[in-house]
């Protein structure tokens, strides 16, 4: 039993000393390493002086490049890069040789890229390329323009809900002086629900920033138009309508949760009643250059639809004629029953200047129902042996104003 208790404070004491032993050793490596490796004291900063006073001591020729630009960041050499071959270029810019094309800098204190003295300039920087590009939205209005109005939509696949946020409006012309507004919203072809944006009192500028949901179906949202009424309300609360915007949701498209955002400006909208058959408008335009006819079918008012229970579907149906002779048809996108259906389309047409002599356009409603079409309605538009009164001059003013898209309504005849 003794001697197990030598044996166990022998080898304590033996772990002891070597710990000690290990503690020296390392405390000797240390401070070997410190005396081999000194730290080294930095020197004093070099007073610089400013870039102002160096790019005084230079000529003018010197600072500002030979063309005209405007305030510019210029770019300094330093110091410590001036024994190198430099190649003069234009505008006081200067370019290394090859020579060494992997440059570092040199060792010691006096290569510290803080010190600018003696340096110069070797070229110049333009901010004004560097700025993005201004948004005149809200300051180029065109003459005549009635007011502008800025809104998103998104479309949410999951719920298929169409979210419509009303940002605002500017330069509106109301017909007093004082201007209350707000704006009403419908998805056509349904007129008879819309929704409504809250009263601005007393401005021309209003700024809604409101949020609204309509519930529409993937499979038919491309089929729907948005159109905005702006009104203005005056002392007596009569609401007088100071424009509108219609925007087919076939012009953009719409990804799963992808806010676009969208300006227009306002239109006025035609008060005229329409005719007995109804009413469409289009433009034309004739580029004689390319030979080219130009048909954009906007919309229709006052259809007589023959079948209003059920989901039926209209469209527009342009045909170049020839001597009577059909050259080529093209139809619009059919839009869910409405008497009063937006298109905006656009068809062209190969025409030679010397064949519209004898050519001319005829533009047919049609109504899509289970069994077959009925024709709800027909305009022709062409020279005098085809047309006469407000399709004669709609033609004559396309030939007048070349590459120009004339617009205007016309009144629909009815034809078996």
């Amino acid at each position: 039993m003794p001697e197990q208790v030598v044996t166990v404070a022998g080898g304590v004491i033996v772990g002891i000393l070597l710990f000690v032993l290990i503690g020296i050793t390392a405390y000797l490596l240390w401070k070997k390493l410190c005396l081999i490796y000194p730290y080294e004291e930095l020197p004093d900063p070099v007073k610089t002086p400013p870039v102002n006073a160096i790019l005084q001591d230079q000529s003018p020729s010197e600072i500002q490049p030979k063309s005209t630009r405007s305030k510019s960041v210029p770019f300094i050499i330093p110091p410590t890069l001036h024994g190198r071959d430099w190649i003069n270029l234009t505008n006081e810019e200067q370019i290394q040789e090859d020579s060494n094309s992997c440059m570092t800098p040199q060792s010691g204190p006096r290569s510290s890229f803080h010190s600018l003295a003696g340096a110069y300039t070797v070229g110049t920087v333009n901010p004004k390329l560097y700025k993005f590009p201004e948004d005149k939205s809200e300051t180029d209005f065109p003459e005549g323009n009635i007011g502008r109005l800025w809104f998103s939509i998104e479309y949410k696949q999951a719920s298929e809900r169409l979210l419509i946020s009303l940002i605002k409006a500017r330069k509106l012309q109301p017909p007093s002086d004082s201007c209350s507004p707000f704006v009403k919203i419908y998805l056509l072809p349904d007129e008879r629900c819309y929704l409504q944006s809250k009263i601005k009192r007393k401005t021309l500028n209003p700024q809604f920033d409101e949020n609204f949901v309509f519930q529409v179906s993937s499979k038919t949202l491309l089929q729907r138009t948005l159109k905005f009424l702006v009104y203005h309300v005056d002392k007596q609360k009569h609401h007088h309508l100071l424009g509108r915007v219609i925007f087919p949701l076939k012009n953009e498209t719409l990804t799963d949760d992808s806010k676009v955002v969208v300006w227009r400006d306002l239109e006025k909208e035609n008060l005229e009643t329409p005719s007995e058959h109804g009413d469409i408008q289009f433009s034309l335009s004739y580029n004689d250059y390319l030979g080219r006819l130009t048909v954009v079918v906007l919309r229709a008012r006052g259809l007589k639809l023959q079948d209003e229970s059920r989901a039926v579907s209209v469209y527009v149906k342009v045909s170049l004629m020839n001597h009577n002779k059909l050259v080529r048809s093209k139809k619009t996108a059919a839009v869910l029953g409405s008497p009063n259906p937006e298109y905006n389309e656009s068809f062209s047409f190969k025409a030679n200047q010397t064949e519209l002599d004898t050519a001319s356009l005829s533009l047919s409603v049609l109504q899509n129902t289970e069994q077959k079409s009925h024709v709800l309605g027909r305009v022709v538009v062409g020279p005098y042996m085809y047309s006469r009164g407000k399709e004669l001059e709609h033609w004559n003013e396309m030939i007048s104003k070349p590459k120009e898209l004339v617009k205007q309504w016309h009144a629909l005849c009815y034809s078996t």
